[in-house]
């Protein structure tokens, strides 16, 4: 064969993954409409309920919306296929519910009947439970691993949708040193988070930082860096999850790291206190006083003038100014 044919070839090839991928990106979207309402067991509407619906095939095309006063809802702009409709209501049990959508016709309305819910959080099954979480709670705090975990067990088995608590598992195990163990806790919670519309992208985020921090531990740098870009990239615009990877970066001696995700917390939250002590921290490390005079008079303009920590900032302030 000649090399023209290969050529013509190859570009077929390469024009047929394009428009493919093309395809699979816009998958979900398209001209149809959903409307429906939300209401209570006993038919009365449900105002102000979050309405998120996903696409079921791919999961990567997302709408989100809330209920008027007639607990009506609606989405424009959808593909034929399966969607997935979760709603939450406060004081309500969360329902998802799957509608097949057609373009070329008019989709019937959805009616969807939420229940009171018997716990005040939409994973637990009865509040009671709560106590056994608290213990493990203390229990991790206080260092007793083994413990916690065996109570954070019995919680998830008493609350099986709970899955976040996989999280605190993971944390358990990484404190004991079992990171490999704590690993497989963190990537099961991540993987659940992915068909949680809930609070799916927070639980993502937390779990790949968690994951970066394991590899951290292990001196692996460039895996933790992936790992934490990939948690920002996941939950954005949430400070605590940019401070907190400053944290593990600041307590591992990583200071230029460090400075970029406390930079990155106070790009999302500037009136934030917190961001501007440990960056002041982080420049007096490094040998620049200059920067951290600065940091730690930004951080006095927004904290309390009467706290122990502007006392102790105005004592570092006067020790590096002599």
């Amino acid at each position: 064969m000649s090399r023209k044919f290969y050529f013509y070839l190859l570009t077929g090839l390469f024009l047929l993954i394009s428009f493919s991928s093309s395809l699979l990106s816009q998958a979900g979207r398209g001209t149809a409409r959903l409307s429906g309402v939300v209401v209570d067991e006993n038919g009365k509407p449900i105002s102000n309920a979050k309405v998120v619906i996903v696409f079921a095939e791919t999961r990567g095309f997302q709408q989100e919306t809330v209920t008027n006063k007639k607990g009506e809802w609606a989405f424009i702009g959808l593909g034929t296929g399966n969607w997935e409709i979760t709603v939450t209501a406060e004081g309500y049990s969360p329902q998802t519910v799957v509608s097949y959508v057609r373009q070329l016709e008019v989709n019937p309305k959805v009616t969807i009947k939420l229940q009171k819910a018997k716990s005040s959080h939409p994973w637990v099954q009865d509040d009671a439970t709560l106590d056994i979480l608290q213990k493990a709670e203390d229990l991790l705090k206080s260092g007793q691993y083994d413990e916690a975990i065996a109570q954070f067990e019995l919680f998830l088995e008493k609350n099986p949708q709970a899955y976040p608590v996989l999280l605190q598992i993971g944390h358990a195990y990484r404190e004991k040193g079992e990171t490999e163990t704590a690993l497989k806790f963190y990537h099961e919670a991540a993987e659940k988070a992915k068909t949680d519309p809930l609070m799916g992208k927070e639980v993502m985020g937390k779990a790949l930082a968690a994951i970066g921090e394991c590899y951290l531990r292990q001196n692996n740098y460039e895996e933790a860096q992936k790992f934490f870009q990939q948690s920002l990239e996941a939950y954005p615009d949430d400070e605590n999850l940019a401070y907190n990877v400053a944290e593990i970066y600041f307590a591992n001696a990583r200071y230029q790291e460090a400075l970029q995700y406390y930079q990155l917390a106070v790009k999302i939250k500037p009136n934030w206190p917190d961001p501007y002590l440990k960056m002041g921290y982080v420049y007096i490390n490094l040998g620049e006083l200059g920067r951290a005079v600065e940091a730690l008079e930004k951080f006095l303009t927004l904290e309390p003038p009467d706290s122990e920590r502007t006392a102790l900032v105005k004592n570092i302030l006067a020790t590096i100014k002599k």
